[in-house]
Order: structure tokens, then sequence, then C-alpha cells
């Protein structure tokens, strides 16, 4: 058993490291298209490419990527768990843009390979090596731990479990979801349509504008940069999945979305509260988005980051995330 690196994820076979991802189980974030569209347009600094496959012979058995960082932001809820680690460079997997890191390996390779990733960090000169939006509890926290990589609590991501459309809303509150019924009346009578489109079909300089501009009003300046995230989301062919809410035309709510066997991933959104007629563009945005991954046959419907108090009353439920940090 050996570990190959590669400073591009175009040196390594799609097929095979798209096996190991999905012999694991891994979410969309570490499918090779992904991880490509990444390479090609990042959305964040990222100084330098790191992908490593584990090999039993000729067969791969274990694939990451890391990227070589130093950004304080998006990554200023890392330093605030980190704080000795702030301005310094790191090697980590994944990005702060994949809000569920895993390790698409068996338990038994994952000391082969963080050791492999050690001392890559240490060869770029990176001072801190490991892991963020590691979810509490699983096997891969449980190793991270064993090997002396301390968890830190980073944030909460969010999801819930999906069969029916009806069966969600059966499951909300009583209010939650008469206010899910009442907006959708509302919306419709304000002259609301809604359609889901694959990412060639979808007004991508409209949908970046909105998102960005929503991530700057969350202080999140820079989260999405507009000419690399339109790049990025169109990168990654199938994998996305685009809604837009538009009033009399006007686009007041967009959401990119993705998909991998079994979950559909609210992965960004922008919204623009400015409309005529008592309804939430958010919301209509949220109940399509379960609608959707509904008639995708997804059984999962991950939420991502923030928006508690929203997520909690429309029945998703908080998964811990930690970081994972060990000095080179």
């Amino acid at each position: 058993m050996h570990v190959e690196f590669s400073s591009s994820i175009r040196e390594i076979d799609a097929a095979d490291w798209n096996a190991v991802v999905r012999r694991a189980g891994a979410p969309v974030f570490y499918r090779h298209a992904y991880v490509s569209a990444y390479e090609q347009s990042p959305l964040t600094e990222v100084e330098g490419f790191a992908y490593f496959v584990v090999k039993d012979g000729d067969r791969p058995v274990a694939v990451t990527p890391a990227y070589l960082q130093s950004a304080a932001n998006p990554l200023r809820r890392l330093h605030d768990a980190y704080p000795e680690a702030v301005g310094q460079r790191a090697l980590l997997s994944h990005t702060w843009h994949c809000y569920d890191a895993q390790v698409p390996a068996t338990t038994e390779v994952l000391p082969r390979l963080l050791d492999a990733m050690i001392r890559t960090a240490s060869i770029l000169g990176a001072r801190w090596c490991g892991f963020m939006n590691v979810q509490r509890g699983t096997g891969l926290s449980q190793a991270l731990t064993a090997a002396g990589l301390p968890a830190r609590h980073l944030t909460d991501r969010w999801a819930a479990n999906l069969t029916t459309y009806e069966d969600y809303l059966a499951g909300l509150g009583m209010r939650a979801r008469a206010n899910v019924r009442r907006n959708h009346r509302r919306a419709a009578e304000a002259g609301v349509t809604v359609e889901a489109l694959p990412v060639d079909h979808a007004a991508m300089d409209e949908i970046t504008l909105l998102c960005v501009k929503t991530a700057s009003r969350f202080e999140n300046n820079g989260y999405y940069p507009g000419e690399a995230f339109t790049k990025f989301v169109t990168g990654l062919g199938d994998l996305a999945h685009v809604i837009e809410v538009r009033q009399r035309g006007r686009l007041v709510a967009a959401g990119v979305c993705l998909t991998d066997e079994t979950r559909f991933h609210t992965w960004t959104c922008g919204v623009d509260y400015a409309v005529d007629g008592n309804y939430s563009p958010y919301g209509v945005l949220f109940a399509e988005s379960i609608r959707h991954a509904v008639r995708l046959g997804k059984t999962t419907l991950e939420g991502g980051r923030g928006n508690e108090a929203f997520k909690r009353r429309h029945g998703l439920s908080p998964r811990h995330l930690d970081a994972s940090l060990i000095r080179t």
C-alpha cells in the first residue's frame, strides 16, 4: 500500500477517483468534477493544491483533496476556533465551501493518509495541517482525535430526511406548516413563478450578482468572488441544479443546489427581499428546494450552515461540525 501525490486533479483519472468516492458514500464535494471545478475557479485564496490517492497495489482505496490556505476570510470561523493559527499557512481538507468533510477511505487507511498530508504540509511550508467541518461523532472525527488532532467546534450544518413533500409538511409544527402554505399562496397571488433549471439554461450572471449581494449582507464579502463563482458553478455540469424565483420576470431569489447519490444540497442562494406582496422569496425558494429534491428521488436534504431559527422551525436538525488541526 502506498500514497501517491499530485498537485493537479487533472493528473488523476476521474473514474478511479470517483469509484472511491462512491464506495465511501462521500458527498458531492469529493466528486472529481467538483474538485476539478474548484481547482479551475477557486472561490477563496488557494496557494497550492494537493491531492492524495492511496493505492493497494494498483487499486485506489482512498482519496482526499487538500488546499494550502492562509486567508483569514472566509476562514474566520476556523481562526475563531484556532486563534493560534491566524496568519499562518495551513494545509486543509477541504475548503470552507465544503461543509461535510470526509475521507473517502477505509478506517485503517486514514493514519497512512494523514501521515502523507502532514509531511506534505511541512514541505509546503504550512505550520498547520488538518480538517475542518468534520461532523462530530463520525468515524473520521474519532480517528482524528485518536491521532492527536483535537476537535474544536466551528458551527453546525442542518439536514432533514425526505420521503414526499406532503410527508415533509406533515412533520412540521402546525404554525410552520400553515406559514409554508400561506407563503405559497401569497407568492402565487403576487405573480411569482419558480423554475428548476440545469446550469447551462440558468441566468448565471443575474444569479451570481444576487448571491454576492446576499453574502455581503451577512458580512461574507469575497465569499463568492463574482467571475470565479460563475465559472465554478458552470464547471460543475450536471452536479448542479439552479432554482430561479421570479416576480413578473424579475429575479427575487435563486438557489444553486448540488446533488449526489442520495443527497440534495441547498448549497447557496441569493435573495432580494424588496418585493411586491406579503410573501418571503426565501420561503418560496426553500419550499421549491424540498419539492425538487423529492422529484429527483433524494432522501436527504442538506441545508448547509447558518440561519438556525428558520431551519429548526422548518424541520431540519443540526450536525455539529468541528475543526481538527495539528501543528506541523
